[in-house]
């Protein structure tokens, strides 16, 4: 089984993300979940990356840094949203990473280095097709890093609602 570091989304530590992380824990998985908001959650998106602007994005990823710090290097990365940021951050640079799990956004490449071989990573929107979540980041497809069943354990299907009330990850 995996141990997963989940990084939330613009809106916080939702319902729905709760139910996404404790539906991994119901599958065997350890998942760590830290806030990057301290406890503030938001109605929006729009809200919420307000308050992103507030902080800024460099404090959203000392946050992320911070959290993995304090965990052991044998870790996947997952991210919603504006959790991709620190998630890939982290699975690009941190070493002993087993895999990257990106939901709803991703960051070109070259922006944060090179991808690190031996890190799986994996895309997924349920309203884009991978080269349109990455477009026009394609670097990553670049590094051979195509879509596919993630192979640390994580499973091939589950449900749980996502943040946005209308969205649901379904079967990957």
């Amino acid at each position: 089984m995996a141990e997963v570091l989940l990084f939330h989304h613009a809106q916080g530590q939702t319902a729905g993300f709760h139910a996404f992380a404790d539906e991994l824990r119901g599958a065997g998985h350890t998942v760590h979940t830290p806030d990057l908001f301290d406890g503030r959650t938001f109605g929006s998106i729009e809200e919420g990356m307000a308050y992103v602007e507030q902080l800024g994005f460099p404090a959203i990823i000392e946050a992320g840094e911070r959290a993995a710090n304090e965990l052991p290097e044998a870790l996947v990365y997952a991210g919603f949203s504006l959790g991709v940021v620190p998630a890939q951050k982290l699975a690009q640079t941190r070493p002993g990473g087993r895999g990257a799990l990106l939901f709803y956004s991703c960051v070109p490449v070259e922006k944060v280095g090179s991808w690190p071989a031996g890190v799986p990573v994996y895309g997924l929107s349920p309203l884009l097709s991978w080269a349109q979540l990455c477009n026009p980041y394609a670097q990553l497809g670049a590094f051979g890093l195509a879509p596919g069943v993630f192979g640390a354990g994580l499973g091939s299907r589950f449900s749980a609602p996502y943040a946005h009330p209308q969205m649901t990850v379904g079967a990957w």
